[in-house]
């Protein structure tokens, strides 16, 4: 290695007394060094700042990384310098103030592939985000299924899933941590007080239940807007009317929503040739969905609550402006934007509201504040919203009688 350096160093030599043969002092030569120098410094600088987006994020970057080495260098305790970069990441979009919006670990986000596939969904429970309590509140449990098997009720208050505190999670975030526990036993912890086991073994869920009421219409409820699901509840609709029903009850509560092309597959179905609806991005730029001239009639009432969020509100209102089915229940949410998901070079994503919703007559819902019903209706009994507990006519749930009161009066209207 000492021979190499050597030689080098002789060539550098050799080369600079071939400048000062010709003339060129050693001055000079050190004024071309530095100049040589500055502009190479000059060039990285700026290169760097193009890359990150000016001096005003390099100077952001910077800070990060001084701050990251002073805790792995000062703090007392061992520092975990991935989970800092997580939470730095999980913090900027936080920050936002948007609960859609959300950052996705490799592993979260590997999860949150398998849920929007409809191949697994979560324990079996619908959640709402308490802020005053600290916690989320359970608004639904579906009968068989781990949330139920495990003793989870509705009106419950989860304040950690496996000893992680989730009060500043949102309700996406708290859906994928449940649902990275599938094939496990975990804890839920309610009310900062007693943890429930919970065993979740490959709970695979339907997004659509339906049955045949005995007054004669079809029950269809719509859990969620993920892949497969309008499809899937266009089959069912499809298999009641071919049994003979006369009506059809389309049940929208506690669904989160899901994907823009699903409710459009629903609405194509149920609508007539026209404007569906229209997705705006930032810049104004605007995508439209439009329905066929292919359509099938019948009444329908569409039940929805404050769990019924975006891709669900947008379908309830569209229905709405088409004056196509009857709304009944109580206002949603008013959480309507459309959001995609960024991969990130790591593995991790970001979950990102980058469109607003638009329906026929250019309403924006989110701006509005949700969807209101044209019947407002309130179920006394929370428990039996959407389930066929409390009916006459057994698991079937054919019975015309129900606890769900939601239910019973658009059975009733349509009938």
């Amino acid at each position: 290695m000492g021979k190499i350096i050597g030689r080098i160093l002789r060539r550098v030599g050799r080369f600079i007394h071939g400048f000062f043969n010709i003339g060129i002092s050693l001055r000079a030569v050190v004024i071309l060094l530095v100049l040589v120098a500055g502009g190479m410094y000059y060039y990285t600088y700026n290169s760097m700042l193009k890359r990150v987006g000016g001096k005003e994020d390099f100077d952001e970057a910077m800070r990060y990384i001084e701050i990251k080495d002073l805790l792995d260098d000062k703090f007392i305790d061992p520092v975990n310098r991935v989970s800092l970069g997580q939470s730095a990441a999980a913090a900027m979009v936080s920050d936002l103030g948007d609960n859609w919006s959300y950052f996705m670990t490799a592993d979260e986000y590997r999860t949150y592939q398998l849920s929007s596939s409809n191949d697994y969904s979560d324990i079996g429970m619908s959640l709402v985000k308490d802020e005053t309590l600290g916690g989320f509140q359970v608004i639904a449990v579906y009968p068989s299924s781990p949330a139920a098997w495990a003793g989870v009720s509705q009106g419950m208050l989860i304040t950690a899933v496996d000893g992680q505190k989730v009060a500043s999670f949102s309700t996406d975030q708290v859906r994928t941590l449940i649902r990275s526990k599938l094939n496990s036993k975990f804890q839920l912890e309610i009310s900062n007080q007693y943890n429930i086991e919970v065993d979740c073994s490959n709970f695979n869920a339907d997004a659509i239940l339906a049955r045949m009421e005995k007054t004669g219409a079809a029950y269809i409820q719509v859990k969620n807007f993920e892949a497969g699901s309008g499809q899937a509840a266009v089959d069912a609709i499809e298999y009641f009317m071919a049994q003979g029903a006369d009506s059809c009850v389309l049940d929208l509560r506690n669904n989160a929503g899901g994907l823009a092309d699903e409710v459009a597959v629903l609405l194509d179905y149920l609508l007539p040739e026209g404007r569906l609806f229209s997705e705006v991005s930032k810049d104004g730029h605007s995508e439209s969905h439009d329905s066929d001239g292919m359509w099938i009639q019948f009444p329908m009432v569409v039940l929805i609550n404050g769990g019924t969020f975006r891709e669900s509100e947008l379908c309830a209102a569209v229905l709405k402006e088409y004056q196509r089915a009857m709304l009944m229940g109580e206002s949603t949410s008013g959480s309507t934007r459309s959001q995609e998901t960024i991969p990130l070079a790591d593995g991790s994503a970001i979950r990102l509201s980058t469109r607003s919703y638009l329906t026929p007559n250019g309403t924006d819902i989110s701006k509005v504040g949700g969807v209101v019903p044209d019947m407002i209706v309130f179920n006394s009994d929370e428990s039996a919203t959407g389930t066929t507990e409390g009916t006459t006519g057994g698991d079937a749930g054919t019975a015309s009688i129900s606890a769900d009161d939601q239910l019973m009066a658009a059975l009733k209207y349509l009938s």
